[in-house]
Protein backbone atom coordinates (compact mmCIF):
# COMPACT_ATOMS: atom_id res chain seq x y z
CA UNK A 1 0.00 0.00 0.00
CA UNK A 2 2.91 2.18 0.76
CA UNK A 3 4.09 2.03 -2.78
CA UNK A 4 1.15 2.42 -4.36
CA UNK A 5 0.03 5.29 -2.43
CA UNK A 6 3.46 6.94 -4.13
CA UNK A 7 2.37 6.01 -7.19
CA UNK A 8 -0.94 7.51 -6.96
CA UNK A 9 0.84 11.03 -6.02
CA UNK A 10 3.31 10.23 -9.18
CA UNK A 11 0.84 9.81 -11.54
CA UNK A 12 -1.37 13.25 -10.64
CA UNK A 13 2.43 15.02 -11.00
CA UNK A 14 3.11 13.25 -14.40
CA UNK A 15 -0.33 14.71 -15.03
CA UNK A 16 0.38 18.43 -13.79
CA UNK A 17 3.49 18.20 -15.45
CA UNK A 18 2.63 17.07 -19.25
CA UNK A 19 3.17 20.11 -20.69
CA UNK A 20 6.90 20.44 -19.64
CA UNK A 21 7.06 16.20 -20.47
CA UNK A 22 5.58 16.74 -23.96
CA UNK A 23 8.08 20.02 -24.66
CA UNK A 24 10.86 17.12 -23.83
CA UNK A 25 9.93 14.99 -25.98
CA UNK A 26 9.36 16.96 -28.92
CA UNK A 27 12.34 18.86 -28.49
CA UNK A 28 14.91 15.97 -28.06
CA UNK A 29 12.59 12.84 -30.34
CA UNK A 30 11.07 15.86 -32.89
CA UNK A 31 7.78 13.84 -32.69
CA UNK A 32 4.50 16.27 -32.86
CA UNK A 33 3.16 18.08 -30.24
CA UNK A 34 -0.22 15.66 -30.21
CA UNK A 35 2.16 12.43 -30.88
CA UNK A 36 3.97 13.15 -27.78
CA UNK A 37 0.77 14.09 -25.82
CA UNK A 38 -0.57 10.52 -26.92
CA UNK A 39 2.50 8.83 -25.65
CA UNK A 40 2.20 10.17 -22.67
CA UNK A 41 -0.72 9.31 -22.12
CA UNK A 42 -0.41 5.25 -22.72
CA UNK A 43 2.40 5.72 -20.45
CA UNK A 44 0.48 7.40 -17.58
CA UNK A 45 -2.19 4.55 -18.05
CA UNK A 46 0.55 1.64 -17.15
CA UNK A 47 1.22 3.66 -13.91
CA UNK A 48 -2.46 3.76 -13.20
CA UNK A 49 -2.81 -0.14 -13.72
CA UNK A 50 0.70 -0.54 -11.25
CA UNK A 51 -1.45 1.51 -8.77
CA UNK A 52 -3.36 -1.93 -8.26
CA UNK A 53 -0.51 -3.80 -6.78
CA UNK A 54 -2.32 -4.67 -3.75
CA UNK A 55 -5.06 -6.98 -6.35
CA UNK A 56 -2.06 -8.32 -8.23
CA UNK A 57 0.27 -9.19 -6.00
CA UNK A 58 -2.39 -11.14 -3.46
CA UNK A 59 -0.74 -14.42 -4.63
CA UNK A 60 -2.99 -17.38 -4.25
CA UNK A 61 -4.85 -19.57 -1.34
CA UNK A 62 -5.63 -23.46 -1.01
CA UNK A 63 -7.16 -24.50 1.96
CA UNK A 64 -6.80 -27.98 3.06
CA UNK A 65 -4.80 -29.94 0.42
CA UNK A 66 -3.95 -32.56 2.25
CA UNK A 67 -4.88 -33.63 5.48
CA UNK A 68 -4.51 -30.41 7.91
CA UNK A 69 -2.18 -29.12 5.10
CA UNK A 70 -2.44 -25.59 3.31
CA UNK A 71 -0.98 -23.98 0.35
CA UNK A 72 -0.25 -20.79 -0.93
CA UNK A 73 1.68 -18.93 -3.57
CA UNK A 74 3.18 -15.91 -3.05
CA UNK A 75 5.09 -13.24 -5.51
CA UNK A 76 8.58 -11.61 -3.74
CA UNK A 77 10.02 -9.38 -5.58
CA UNK A 78 13.26 -10.20 -7.82
CA UNK A 79 15.62 -7.22 -6.20
CA UNK A 80 17.34 -5.36 -8.70
CA UNK A 81 16.28 -4.94 -11.75
CA UNK A 82 17.17 -2.74 -15.24
CA UNK A 83 15.24 -1.27 -18.29
CA UNK A 84 17.16 -0.11 -21.83
CA UNK A 85 14.89 1.92 -23.59
CA UNK A 86 14.47 3.21 -27.62
CA UNK A 87 14.72 6.72 -28.44
CA UNK A 88 11.29 6.51 -30.25
CA UNK A 89 9.30 6.61 -26.87
CA UNK A 90 11.43 7.99 -24.30
CA UNK A 91 8.28 8.44 -21.93
CA UNK A 92 5.87 5.98 -22.85
CA UNK A 93 8.16 2.76 -23.03
CA UNK A 94 10.31 3.46 -19.50
CA UNK A 95 6.62 3.81 -18.25
CA UNK A 96 5.96 0.12 -19.71
CA UNK A 97 8.56 -1.18 -17.16
CA UNK A 98 9.69 0.83 -13.89
CA UNK A 99 6.02 1.47 -12.43
CA UNK A 100 5.38 -2.25 -12.78
CA UNK A 101 8.85 -3.27 -11.30
CA UNK A 102 8.46 -0.79 -8.26
CA UNK A 103 4.59 -1.55 -7.46
CA UNK A 104 6.04 -5.40 -7.38
CA UNK A 105 8.68 -4.13 -4.64
CA UNK A 106 12.14 -4.16 -6.62
CA UNK A 107 14.20 -1.01 -7.21
CA UNK A 108 14.93 -0.07 -10.63
CA UNK A 109 17.53 0.93 -13.10
CA UNK A 110 17.19 2.70 -16.57
CA UNK A 111 19.28 3.27 -18.81
CA UNK A 112 17.17 5.64 -21.47
CA UNK A 113 18.44 6.16 -25.28
CA UNK A 114 21.37 8.24 -25.87
CA UNK A 115 19.39 10.37 -28.34
CA UNK A 116 16.85 11.43 -26.14
CA UNK A 117 17.62 10.73 -22.14
CA UNK A 118 16.22 14.13 -20.86
CA UNK A 119 12.79 12.64 -20.70
CA UNK A 120 13.95 9.81 -18.38
CA UNK A 121 15.73 12.39 -16.45
CA UNK A 122 11.84 14.22 -15.22
CA UNK A 123 10.55 11.13 -14.65
CA UNK A 124 12.87 10.32 -11.82
CA UNK A 125 12.52 13.65 -10.55
CA UNK A 126 8.86 13.39 -10.34
CA UNK A 127 9.02 10.08 -8.72
CA UNK A 128 11.16 11.37 -6.08
CA UNK A 129 8.82 14.23 -5.72
CA UNK A 130 5.90 11.62 -5.52
CA UNK A 131 8.13 10.05 -1.79
CA UNK A 132 9.86 7.36 -3.84
CA UNK A 133 13.13 6.55 -1.49
CA UNK A 134 16.60 7.07 -2.81
CA UNK A 135 18.30 4.45 -4.37
CA UNK A 136 14.74 2.89 -5.65
CA UNK A 137 14.85 4.55 -8.71
CA UNK A 138 18.05 4.94 -10.84
CA UNK A 139 18.82 6.79 -14.45
CA UNK A 140 22.14 5.79 -15.72
CA UNK A 141 22.85 7.80 -19.38
CA UNK A 142 25.14 5.99 -21.45
CA UNK A 143 25.49 3.65 -24.56
CA UNK A 144 26.84 0.60 -25.20
CA UNK A 145 29.24 0.59 -22.59
CA UNK A 146 26.04 0.95 -20.08
CA UNK A 147 24.24 -1.59 -21.67
CA UNK A 148 27.39 -4.04 -21.12
CA UNK A 149 27.77 -2.87 -17.06
CA UNK A 150 24.13 -3.55 -16.50
CA UNK A 151 24.29 -6.77 -18.37
CA UNK A 152 27.67 -8.26 -16.27
CA UNK A 153 26.17 -7.07 -12.88
CA UNK A 154 25.83 -9.90 -11.06
CA UNK A 155 23.14 -7.45 -9.36
CA UNK A 156 20.96 -6.94 -11.77
CA UNK A 157 18.26 -9.97 -11.75
CA UNK A 158 16.04 -9.08 -14.35
CA UNK A 159 16.50 -6.76 -17.62
CA UNK A 160 13.86 -5.47 -19.95
CA UNK A 161 14.53 -3.92 -23.55
CA UNK A 162 12.89 -2.53 -26.68
CA UNK A 163 14.58 -1.67 -29.75
CA UNK A 164 15.85 -3.54 -32.59
CA UNK A 165 16.37 -6.89 -33.52
CA UNK A 166 19.80 -7.35 -33.59
CA UNK A 167 19.88 -5.47 -30.59
CA UNK A 168 17.60 -7.38 -28.73
CA UNK A 169 19.08 -10.99 -29.64
CA UNK A 170 22.34 -9.57 -28.22
CA UNK A 171 20.34 -8.45 -25.01
CA UNK A 172 18.56 -11.72 -24.55
CA UNK A 173 21.64 -13.96 -25.29
CA UNK A 174 24.01 -12.14 -23.28
CA UNK A 175 21.45 -11.75 -20.19
CA UNK A 176 20.37 -15.09 -19.94
CA UNK A 177 24.28 -16.49 -20.36
CA UNK A 178 24.62 -14.74 -17.21
CA UNK A 179 21.79 -15.98 -15.58
CA UNK A 180 19.32 -13.13 -15.93
CA UNK A 181 15.77 -13.22 -16.75
CA UNK A 182 15.59 -11.31 -19.87
CA UNK A 183 12.83 -9.44 -21.84
CA UNK A 184 13.98 -8.39 -24.95
CA UNK A 185 11.53 -6.98 -27.93
CA UNK A 186 12.70 -6.32 -31.13
CA UNK A 187 11.76 -5.16 -34.45
CA UNK A 188 8.61 -5.89 -37.06
CA UNK A 189 7.28 -5.69 -40.27
CA UNK A 190 3.75 -5.22 -39.24
CA UNK A 191 1.11 -5.85 -42.16
CA UNK A 192 -2.29 -4.63 -42.93
CA UNK A 193 -4.46 -6.36 -45.11
CA UNK A 194 -7.68 -5.00 -46.74
CA UNK A 195 -10.00 -6.98 -48.13
CA UNK A 196 -12.29 -6.35 -51.20
CA UNK A 197 -15.24 -5.90 -48.89
CA UNK A 198 -13.25 -3.29 -46.12
CA UNK A 199 -14.49 0.50 -46.06
CA UNK A 200 -11.68 1.81 -48.13
CA UNK A 201 -11.85 6.08 -47.15
CA UNK A 202 -11.89 4.18 -43.09
CA UNK A 203 -9.00 1.55 -44.01
CA UNK A 204 -7.02 4.62 -45.83
CA UNK A 205 -7.86 7.25 -43.17
CA UNK A 206 -6.50 4.79 -40.57
CA UNK A 207 -3.57 3.39 -42.32
CA UNK A 208 -2.38 6.91 -42.76
CA UNK A 209 -1.65 7.45 -39.09
CA UNK A 210 -0.51 4.22 -38.67
CA UNK A 211 1.82 4.42 -41.50
CA UNK A 212 3.14 8.25 -40.76
CA UNK A 213 2.52 9.29 -37.49
CA UNK A 214 5.30 9.63 -35.27
CA UNK A 215 7.34 9.54 -38.74
CA UNK A 216 7.30 5.70 -39.07
CA UNK A 217 9.29 5.20 -36.29
CA UNK A 218 7.18 2.72 -33.90
CA UNK A 219 7.44 -0.59 -34.01
CA UNK A 220 3.62 -1.31 -34.28
CA UNK A 221 3.49 1.29 -37.70
CA UNK A 222 2.29 0.04 -40.32
CA UNK A 223 4.84 -0.29 -42.99
CA UNK A 224 3.53 -2.60 -45.62
CA UNK A 225 -0.30 -2.51 -46.92
CA UNK A 226 -1.41 -6.10 -48.43
CA UNK A 227 -4.15 -5.04 -50.92
CA UNK A 228 -6.35 -8.56 -51.47
CA UNK A 229 -7.71 -8.11 -55.43
CA UNK A 230 -6.31 -5.97 -58.02
CA UNK A 231 -8.98 -3.30 -57.82
CA UNK A 232 -8.50 -2.95 -53.84
CA UNK A 233 -4.84 -2.47 -54.78
CA UNK A 234 -5.26 -0.04 -57.42
CA UNK A 235 -8.19 1.99 -55.44
CA UNK A 236 -5.80 1.99 -52.54
CA UNK A 237 -2.93 3.68 -54.26
CA UNK A 238 -5.12 5.82 -55.88
CA UNK A 239 -6.51 7.18 -52.61
CA UNK A 240 -3.29 7.05 -51.05
CA UNK A 241 -1.10 9.11 -53.17
CA UNK A 242 -2.96 12.47 -52.57
CA UNK A 243 -3.02 12.31 -48.92
CA UNK A 244 0.43 11.07 -48.55
CA UNK A 245 1.62 14.24 -50.55
CA UNK A 246 0.18 16.38 -48.39
CA UNK A 247 1.30 15.04 -45.47
CA UNK A 248 2.25 18.92 -43.44
CA UNK A 249 5.59 18.54 -42.23
CA UNK A 250 7.86 21.27 -39.80
CA UNK A 251 8.91 21.44 -36.32
CA UNK A 252 6.38 19.70 -33.71
CA UNK A 253 6.73 22.54 -31.01
CA UNK A 254 4.70 24.42 -33.47
CA UNK A 255 0.99 22.83 -33.55
CA UNK A 256 -1.05 21.19 -36.30
CA UNK A 257 1.66 19.33 -37.80
CA UNK A 258 0.81 15.99 -38.97
CA UNK A 259 5.37 15.12 -38.51
CA UNK A 260 7.81 16.30 -37.59
CA UNK A 261 11.92 15.02 -38.25
CA UNK A 262 13.60 11.85 -37.79
CA UNK A 263 15.37 11.48 -34.41
CA UNK A 264 18.97 12.22 -36.32
CA UNK A 265 20.63 12.53 -39.86
CA UNK A 266 22.12 9.34 -39.75
CA UNK A 267 18.51 8.35 -39.74
CA UNK A 268 17.63 10.32 -42.21
CA UNK A 269 20.27 8.78 -45.08
CA UNK A 270 19.30 5.38 -43.74
CA UNK A 271 15.76 5.91 -44.64
CA UNK A 272 16.59 7.51 -47.79
CA UNK A 273 18.94 5.21 -48.19
CA UNK A 274 16.21 2.28 -47.78
CA UNK A 275 14.52 4.10 -50.70
CA UNK A 276 16.88 4.58 -53.11
CA UNK A 277 17.11 0.95 -52.43
CA UNK A 278 13.60 0.11 -53.12
CA UNK A 279 13.95 2.20 -56.96
CA UNK A 280 16.91 -0.12 -57.59
CA UNK A 281 15.42 -3.50 -56.77
CA UNK A 282 12.14 -2.44 -58.93
CA UNK A 283 9.00 -1.53 -57.08
CA UNK A 284 6.95 1.80 -58.42
CA UNK A 285 7.89 4.92 -56.18
CA UNK A 286 4.78 6.60 -56.32
CA UNK A 287 5.69 9.43 -53.90
CA UNK A 288 9.03 10.25 -52.89
CA UNK A 289 9.37 11.44 -49.56
CA UNK A 290 12.65 12.71 -51.06
CA UNK A 291 11.30 15.22 -52.66
CA UNK A 292 9.41 16.74 -49.92
CA UNK A 293 10.31 20.98 -49.67
CA UNK A 294 10.43 20.07 -46.27
CA UNK A 295 13.41 17.53 -46.69
CA UNK A 296 15.63 20.43 -48.72
CA UNK A 297 15.22 22.47 -45.63
CA UNK A 298 17.10 22.74 -41.93
CA UNK A 299 16.66 19.98 -39.77
CA UNK A 300 16.40 15.94 -40.26
CA UNK A 301 12.94 16.20 -42.03
CA UNK A 302 11.71 13.56 -45.02
CA UNK A 303 8.06 13.78 -46.33
CA UNK A 304 5.78 10.52 -46.61
CA UNK A 305 7.18 7.41 -49.26
CA UNK A 306 4.58 5.29 -50.90
CA UNK A 307 5.97 1.90 -52.64
CA UNK A 308 3.42 -0.05 -55.10
CA UNK A 309 4.23 -3.23 -56.49
CA UNK A 310 6.59 -4.56 -53.88
CA UNK A 311 7.19 -8.13 -53.81
CA UNK A 312 8.51 -10.27 -51.23
CA UNK A 313 11.43 -10.90 -52.45
CA UNK A 314 12.80 -6.79 -51.92
CA UNK A 315 15.07 -5.56 -49.19
CA UNK A 316 12.16 -3.15 -48.56
CA UNK A 317 9.91 -5.80 -47.49
CA UNK A 318 12.12 -7.73 -45.74
CA UNK A 319 13.90 -5.27 -43.53
CA UNK A 320 12.37 -2.64 -40.85
CA UNK A 321 12.67 0.71 -42.10
CA UNK A 322 11.66 2.42 -39.18
CA UNK A 323 10.69 5.82 -41.63
CA UNK A 324 8.06 7.09 -42.94
CA UNK A 325 7.80 4.69 -45.71
CA UNK A 326 4.91 2.73 -46.88
CA UNK A 327 4.74 -0.71 -49.40
CA UNK A 328 1.62 -2.04 -50.69
CA UNK A 329 1.93 -5.68 -51.76
CA UNK A 330 -0.46 -7.16 -53.99
CA UNK A 331 -2.05 -10.52 -53.72
CA UNK A 332 -5.20 -12.13 -54.67
CA UNK A 333 -6.85 -14.18 -51.56
CA UNK A 334 -7.19 -13.92 -47.73
CA UNK A 335 -4.68 -17.51 -47.92
CA UNK A 336 -2.07 -15.63 -49.89
CA UNK A 337 -2.16 -12.85 -47.52
CA UNK A 338 -2.10 -14.83 -44.26
CA UNK A 339 0.54 -17.23 -45.95
CA UNK A 340 2.72 -13.51 -46.70
CA UNK A 341 2.36 -12.65 -42.95
CA UNK A 342 3.01 -15.69 -41.35
CA UNK A 343 6.04 -15.94 -43.58
CA UNK A 344 7.89 -13.41 -42.45
CA UNK A 345 10.74 -13.37 -40.02
CA UNK A 346 8.62 -10.69 -37.42
CA UNK A 347 5.19 -11.17 -36.23
CA UNK A 348 4.73 -8.04 -33.75
CA UNK A 349 1.75 -6.50 -34.97
CA UNK A 350 -0.82 -7.33 -37.69
CA UNK A 351 -4.33 -6.29 -38.69
CA UNK A 352 -6.93 -6.30 -41.09
CA UNK A 353 -9.71 -4.14 -42.91
CA UNK A 354 -12.93 -6.04 -43.11
CA UNK A 355 -16.41 -5.95 -42.59
CA UNK A 356 -17.19 -9.70 -42.85
CA UNK A 357 -16.95 -11.16 -39.10
CA UNK A 358 -15.84 -14.47 -40.42
CA UNK A 359 -12.97 -13.18 -42.52
CA UNK A 360 -11.99 -11.46 -39.42
CA UNK A 361 -11.98 -14.77 -37.09
CA UNK A 362 -10.29 -16.65 -39.87
CA UNK A 363 -7.57 -14.12 -40.26
CA UNK A 364 -7.59 -13.65 -36.21
CA UNK A 365 -7.04 -17.90 -35.43
CA UNK A 366 -4.19 -18.39 -38.40
CA UNK A 367 -2.59 -15.13 -38.45
CA UNK A 368 1.20 -16.15 -36.37
CA UNK A 369 1.80 -12.64 -34.50
CA UNK A 370 1.57 -11.41 -31.14
CA UNK A 371 -1.10 -8.38 -31.45
CA UNK A 372 -3.68 -8.54 -33.79
CA UNK A 373 -6.12 -5.68 -34.92
CA UNK A 374 -10.01 -5.91 -37.02
CA UNK A 375 -9.92 -2.34 -38.32
CA UNK A 376 -7.79 -1.05 -36.08
CA UNK A 377 -4.03 -0.31 -37.59
CA UNK A 378 -2.40 0.43 -34.34
CA UNK A 379 -3.78 -2.58 -32.21
CA UNK A 380 -1.47 -2.02 -28.74
CA UNK A 381 -2.58 -3.42 -26.08
CA UNK A 382 -4.13 -1.24 -22.83
CA UNK A 383 -2.39 -1.68 -19.69
CA UNK A 384 -4.28 -4.50 -18.67
CA UNK A 385 -3.42 -6.57 -21.19
CA UNK A 386 0.42 -7.05 -21.96
CA UNK A 387 2.47 -5.87 -25.03
CA UNK A 388 4.28 -8.62 -27.26
CA UNK A 389 5.44 -10.27 -30.58
CA UNK A 390 6.00 -13.57 -31.71
CA UNK A 391 9.04 -14.99 -33.52
CA UNK A 392 12.32 -12.21 -34.08
CA UNK A 393 10.10 -9.71 -32.63
CA UNK A 394 10.51 -10.79 -29.18
CA UNK A 395 12.77 -12.81 -27.34
CA UNK A 396 11.49 -14.19 -24.01
CA UNK A 397 8.69 -15.74 -22.45
CA UNK A 398 6.92 -12.89 -20.78
CA UNK A 399 5.19 -9.86 -22.51
CA UNK A 400 5.72 -6.64 -21.11
CA UNK A 401 3.34 -4.30 -18.73
CA UNK A 402 -0.13 -6.31 -17.43
CA UNK A 403 0.14 -9.35 -15.99
CA UNK A 404 3.13 -10.32 -17.47
CA UNK A 405 4.62 -7.92 -16.13
CA UNK A 406 3.85 -8.72 -12.53
CA UNK A 407 5.44 -12.78 -13.52
CA UNK A 408 8.14 -11.18 -14.95
CA UNK A 409 9.58 -8.93 -11.85
CA UNK A 410 8.75 -11.31 -9.22
CA UNK A 411 9.54 -15.22 -8.74
CA UNK A 412 6.99 -17.77 -7.25
CA UNK A 413 7.20 -18.99 -3.92
CA UNK A 414 4.73 -21.56 -3.05
CA UNK A 415 4.61 -22.38 0.23
CA UNK A 416 3.16 -26.28 2.11
CA UNK A 417 2.17 -25.41 5.59
CA UNK A 418 1.17 -28.25 7.95
CA UNK A 419 -0.12 -27.92 11.85
CA UNK A 420 -1.13 -30.67 13.53
CA UNK A 421 -4.35 -31.13 15.43
CA UNK A 422 -2.45 -33.04 18.43
CA UNK A 423 0.40 -34.54 19.35
CA UNK A 424 3.37 -35.96 17.07
CA UNK A 425 3.61 -38.02 13.94
CA UNK A 426 5.75 -41.16 13.53
CA UNK A 427 8.42 -41.13 10.89
CA UNK A 428 6.97 -41.45 7.40
CA UNK A 429 9.30 -42.89 4.82
CA UNK A 430 6.71 -42.95 1.71
CA UNK A 431 6.48 -40.22 -0.62
CA UNK A 432 3.43 -37.56 0.64
CA UNK A 433 0.53 -37.77 -0.95
CA UNK A 434 -2.82 -36.25 -0.40
CA UNK A 435 -4.65 -39.87 -0.59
Amino acid sequence: MKRTRILFRYKALLEENSDRLVAAIVGEHGKVWEDAQGELARGIEVVEYACGASEFLKGEHSRDVGPEIDSWSEFPPLGVVAGITPFNFPAMVPMWMFPMALACGNTFVLKPSEKDPSTAMILAELLTAAGAPPGVFNVVNGDREAVDALLGDPRVKAVSFVGSTPIAEYIYARGTAQGKRVQALGGAKNHAVVMPDADLEVAVDALMGAAYGSCGERCMAISVVVAVGQEVADDLVRRLAPKVESLRIGNGVAKGWDMGPLVTAEHKQKVSGYIRLGVEEGALLVVDGRNNPAADGPGYFLGGTLFDHVTREMRIYREEIFGPVLAVLRVKTLAEAIEAVNAHEFGNGVCVFTRDGGVARVFSNAVQAGMVGVNVPLPVPVACQSFGGWKRSLFGDLYAYGPDAVRFYTRRKTITQRWQASGLEGMQFAFPSNG
